[in-house]
């Protein structure tokens, strides 16, 4: 048996390689726009093709069932739940001029420093964390729902209450700003 014809190596990827690597672009492009971006609105578009792009990862990683996880809780409920709570506290949605153009370099600098720490914290605490999934079992729905919810039912859990709380947060300003409105009328 030819040995080199099973084989691939660094200087010959396969087609689901380079399409991994091109969608890895696109989402790292569209998550820099989220960011980059001046107008609400098209912030929340860029988010949808972010969360999308990891979508479409997860299918070339052969992980369904996360995939389509991906689109319906994150693409779908996410974004909805950004919108609504921008259409909710009449958010301006056209450009708007940033607030302090002199603390870009200390805010840049301030958020390295940040992503360095959680950088370093994630990688030192998960560095012998390891979920073994046995050849049969990889990417079945069984063995993902196990470790969603018994490894991973906290941060889960929290990411529910932390979207619950924007929603209620949402409300609560709208609210507010209407009663000031019908205040100033009477």
């Amino acid at each position: 048996m030819n040995l080199a014809a099973t084989e691939h190596g660094f200087l010959s990827p396969t087609g689901a390689e380079i399409a991994f690597v091109l969608i890895g672009l696109v989402v790292l492009g569209s998550a820099l726009l989220v960011v980059a971006t001046r107008q609400v609105v098209h912030a929340a578009l860029w988010l949808v093709v972010t969360l999308g792009g990891l979508a479409a990862e997860y299918l070339l990683l052969t992980a369904e069932f996360i995939a389509w996880v991906q689109v319906l809780i994150y693409v779908g409920a996410v974004v909805v739940l950004l919108l609504f709570g921008l259409m909710l506290t009449k958010a301006p949605i056209g450009y708007s001029e940033p607030a302090d153009r002199t603390a870009r370099i200390p805010a840049a600098a301030v958020a390295l420093g940040a992503t360095a720490t959680l950088v370093t914290v994630i990688v030192d605490a998960f560095r012998t964390a390891y979920l073994h999934l046995g050849d049969d079992t990889v990417g079945t729905t069984k063995v993902t729902g196990e470790s969603l919810f018994k490894v991973w039912v906290l941060p889960f859990e929290v990411l529910s209450v932390l979207l619950l709380a924007a929603l209620i947060g949402a409300v609560v300003l709208s609210r507010s700003r209407a009663r000031a409105r019908s205040d100033r009328k009477d």
